[in-house]
């Protein structure tokens, strides 16, 4: 009996105190009696909160009294509730109103979007897609008319067209790519912040005349500044990354940092050495609202990628089921190499009365690059005894060549690009208007000094002791400084119900090629009836590229002053169609292009190393077939399949060469078209993700990459002569997730769960099939003068785990 009360009178407290609070509990819905997950509800003046369940419940315990509830959810008008706690529990049900402002903007925006061809991404996939690179820019690889043949890099090719020719905007700001790197080894971090990403359209071909002065593509990012999410920390063998948003009063921003490490990866690459590369970046958005029209915007960058390697030795064994070859190189020296980006853009936002926007943007943008290598590598190059018969299987049959190579570099360039952007967007009853003028100074500073040689024992080429000469030289010092002058004029509207367009016209000057161009493009798109939700598209125009600065320098640093721009007609035709199937919604896209070329200027392409040969013109064309079906196959989990097929081809002015016959004759052959460095006749990708049956809570995510051949040849060589191959490209990474806060799962952690919105925990495996893939060519010349190349090949099988908490 003393027992029990003595237990009786230790709980009295608590249940006195639990006869003191009351439950709040209720459904948060909207006006269409959908239930809503994901509001915050906060107690005002203290830190009581909850966030609302898949179902749309929530509740938590409140002592008697009167409080203000506020309930919040992105793109529905925040409601704060007065309440009286008394004598019982409150049922506090509610329908959050839609903040019709903010989302009348968003869907006018997918709408265009869709008329116009732009492929709306949705950002996310950057976390779920396994890629070895972490680049934001890897989740295009899926896309329609994209292709790659490097894990390691964020470059991509579009529609035929090279890493040069592709638009990239961060919040309308113009994003410019390094120009030094040569492999991606040395690249760093994308200036793309995975995590600060709310919004992203991507064209691979007739866009409209807002977007600037390329050949091939656009990709455009628009950053937040506000989130649910308030921490984002990322951990992992390949890096870490810190993203905090904040708000207060009128001030609101994010702040991002990231650091990519790579060792594992670069340590199973061909060459063995010191690898020691150092990748970091650091961004911050900023934003001031004055008023409910009138806000500024602040956006800063600073990405810097530094690269060291201390190369020992490469062995790298090659050739055919006939003939087995070896080549085993032992090196000295180093490489050390330093790249970095800044960024700085103040943005001004004013609506002006009801119908009209205004955005004044001021940017710069500052490249430095220094690349500092001096390699010596002594090389053996030996035929390997293939013959499972012989006794001597493995063993080295004959000795193909023996000898030495240097390579030597100081090579630093610095781009300075300052502009200023003036736009209007204003309705009228005609139609959307937007137009803009932009004034852009480059300035440009480039200093080469490399140099390569080659001594093989005697009997190498070139062979010239009595008059000693290089394989390859350059010494040169250039300064460029180029003013461009650009403005544009499109309008969106109606022909009928049924047909809309959105058409204009851009400009160009700048004075370096003195050329002022004129830009008209126009899309048609034509939704035949409301039963089926399908569109067709045509769009055409022509889209001029004035070289920057890398188009204009030759093969030994000399400037070709009588530079032009490169030209492009594009005609498109495609439809994409939104229908239920497998029990889900699905959307399937096909699109048929055909790009005519002109005034090119033709180039080759090393790894990554773009040289252009800028004295030579050509004309060419690209066409091709894009289908992709893309879909939520498994709730809530989108997945994507899509195949391309593309030629692409270019005739240089000019160009020949003499042939001898067999009855010793000559006659002079013109090559025609040939291919261009990306044609890659066929590009299929698929990334499709999963849950596991008994476990929703366990997602797979795997990534499949083909593309086919691409032309290569000796470096410095004629064009027409290389007819070489590099192997087609294959590529399947393969990635497992768990969400200890998913959802779905019965299991939670209380802790964990009050203060976390999820952690998820990733295993990747790159590269699970280990597929050698080649990305380019060491060339060398053995005793009978004949050219081998040996491949130099991409990453191997490697197991990637990292963490991601948001809280």
């Amino acid at each position: 009996m003393f027992k029990k009360l003595f237990f009786i009178l230790l709980l009295f407290p608590i249940l006195s105190n639990a006869q003191n609070t009351h439950l709040v509990k209720g459904i948060i819905t909207n006006e269409q009696k959908e239930v809503l997950e994901g509001v915050r509800i906060k107690i005002q003046d203290s830190k009581t909160f909850a966030i609302s369940k898949e179902n749309g419940a929530y509740q938590f315990n409140l002592k008697s009294g009167e409080y203000i509830i506020s309930f919040s959810l992105l793109g529905y008008k925040t409601a704060n509730i007065q309440v009286k706690v008394k004598d019982s529990d409150v049922d506090l049900s509610i329908a959050l109103l839609k903040d019709l402002q903010s989302l009348k903007q968003v869907v006018v925006q997918d709408q265009q979007s869709r008329n116009t061809g732009m492929i709306s991404v949705d950002p996310k996939f950057a976390n779920s897609n396994p890629n070895i690179s972490q680049s934001f820019e890897s989740i295009l690889k899926q896309l329609p008319g994209v292709s790659t043949n490097n894990e390691l890099s964020s470059q991509y090719s579009v529609r035929g067209g090279n890493f040069d020719e592709n638009l990239i905007y961060i919040n309308d700001v113009e994003i410019y790519k390094p120009y030094l790197v040569r492999n991606g080894q040395q690249e760093g971090l994308s200036l793309i912040n995975p995590d600060l990403v709310g919004n992203v359209k991507f064209s691979a071909g007739g866009f409209t005349p807002k977007y600037g002065d390329k050949l091939s593509s656009v990709l455009d990012v628009q950053y937040k500044n506000q989130d649910s999410v308030k921490y984002t920390v990322g951990l992992g063998t390949n890096g870490v990354s810190a993203t905090g948003f904040f708000n207060y009063k009128k001030l609101s921003g994010a702040i991002g940092f990231r650091n990519k490490q790579n060792k594992l990866i670069l340590n199973s690459q061909p060459v063995v050495g010191a690898y020691n590369p150092q990748f970091y970046d650091l961004q911050g958005l900023f934003n001031y609202q004055f008023s409910k029209n009138t806000s500024l915007n602040f956006l800063a960058i600073y990405n810097s990628s530094k690269f060291g390697l201390i190369p020992q030795s490469r062995e790298t064994s090659f050739g055919t089921f006939n003939q087995l070859l070896k080549l085993s190189i032992d090196y000295e020296g180093q490489e050390k190499d330093e790249f970095s980006n800044q960024v700085a853009a103040l943005t001004l936002n004013s609506r002006i009365g009801e119908k009209t926007n205004l955005k004044w943007i001021n940017s710069m943008f500052l490249i430095t690059e220094k690349e500092n290598f001096d390699i010596l590598g002594s090389y053996i190059f030996n035929e390997i005894e293939n013959d499972f018969g012989n006794s001597n299987f493995g063993q080295i049959k004959a000795n193909r060549g023996i000898g030495a190579y240097q390579n030597y570099g100081r090579n630093e360039l610095r781009a300075d690009v300052y502009a200023s952007d003036l736009k209007f967007n204003f309705d009228t009853k005609k139609g959307f208007w937007e137009t803009g003028i932009r004034l852009q100074y480059d300035k440009i500073a480039d200093i080469l000094k490399e140099f390569e040689l080659i001594d093989s024992a005697g009997y190498a080429i070139p062979n010239q002791y009595q008059n000693f000469t290089l394989s390859r030289s350059v010494d040169a010092s250039n300064s460029v400084n180029t003013l461009r002058y650009s403005a544009y004029v499109q309008n969106t509207g109606d022909i009928s119900p049924k047909i809309s367009y959105t058409g204009g016209v851009r400009f160009n000057y700048n004075d370096y090629t003195a050329e002022f161009l004129a830009s008209p493009r126009i899309v048609f798109s034509y939704k035949p009836n409301d039963q089926k939700d399908i569109i067709y598209r045509f769009a055409t125009g022509l889209y001029a590229q004035p070289p920057f600065y890398r188009e204009i320098r030759n093969f030994d640093g000399n400037l070709n002053v009588n530079a032009k721009s490169q030209k492009s007609l594009h005609f498109v035709l495609s439809s994409d169609y939104n229908f239920k199937g497998w029990g889900t919604d699905l959307r399937f896209s096909a699109e048929a292009y055909f790009k005519n070329l002109y005034n090119l200027t033709p180039y080759d392409i090393e790894n990554l190393k773009i040289r252009y040969y800028a004295n030579q013109n050509a004309k060419g064309y690209a066409g091709g077939l894009d289908f992709s079906l893309s879909g939520e196959f498994v709730k809530d989990l989108e997945s994507s399949f899509r195949i391309s097929f593309m030629k692409t081809a270019e005739d240089i002015q000019g160009d020949s060469y003499i042939q001898k016959n067999e009855n010793g004759s000559t006659q002079i052959i013109y090559p025609g078209y040939i291919k261009r460095p990306t044609d890659q006749r066929v590009n299929f990708s698929a990334f499709f993700q999963d849950k596991l049956f008994k476990s929703p809570t366990y997602k797979v995510h795997m990534n499949l990459l083909y593309g086919s051949k691409l032309p290569t040849g000796p470096p410095a060589s004629p064009r027409y002569a290389q007819t070489f191959k590099i192997p087609a490209y294959k590529r399947f990474d393969i990635g497992f997730s768990k969400d200890i806060l998913d959802p779905e799962s019965t299991h939670k952690p209380k802790l964990l769960n009050k203060y976390f919105k999820s952690i998820i925990i990733y295993a990747e495996i790159f590269n699970a099939l280990n597929i050698d893939n080649t990305v380019s060519y060491l060339w060398v010349t053995d005793v009978n003068n004949l050219q081998f190349a040996i491949p130099n090949y991409l990453t191997s099988r490697q197991l990637n785990v990292r963490l991601i908490t948001k809280f």
